[in-house]
């Protein structure tokens, strides 16, 4: 198996990842066994020589993959739903669509992200709320789609 700075080197010189070079890269990252540089150094590479189809989608799975999966009641079948901000001038309609959408029915867990340019993310946002926690486990998250 190669090593980390053998795996920049590779993209970083225009050539292919195989499957279980992606897979190495991603378990670094997510065990916490690879320099923030090197995440950094590989990211740079694959913004500038690019990926295939095949690398695009083993780092998408191995990404999917790498953390906790969560998984749904069968009667909310059809009903979990989720609006990801990518940021811009539509950012601000997060706060308002989930709880529109949990009016209605819906399983909202608002997946969301943090520092979207000079708007911050939707985490920034909830988090500025006094007494507001974005840090919750599964069983009280589970618990309040329930009620609502």
């Amino acid at each position: 198996m190669e090593s980390i700075p053998d795996l920049i080197k590779k993209k970083r010189d225009g050539k292919e990842l195989c499957d279980q070079e992606i897979k190495t890269f991603i378990q670094a990252v997510t065990n916490k066994t690879i320099q923030e540089c090197q995440i950094g150094a590989m990211l740079m590479a694959i913004w500038q020589k690019g990926m295939v189809n095949t690398e695009t989608t083993t780092l998408t799975r191995e990404m999917m993959s790498s953390g906790e999966v969560m998984s749904w009641p069968k009667e909310w079948e059809g009903c979990v739903v989720d609006k990801h901000s990518t940021g811009g001038v539509g950012d601000k309609v997060s706060l308002v669509l989930a709880p529109a959408l949990a009016a209605c029915g819906c399983k909202v867990p608002m997946i969301s992200g943090r520092g979207l340019a000079h708007t911050g993310g939707t985490l920034d946002k909830l988090e500025s709320i006094p007494g507001y926690n974005i840090h919750q486990s599964i069983e009280p998250m589970n618990k309040t789609w329930d009620r609502v």
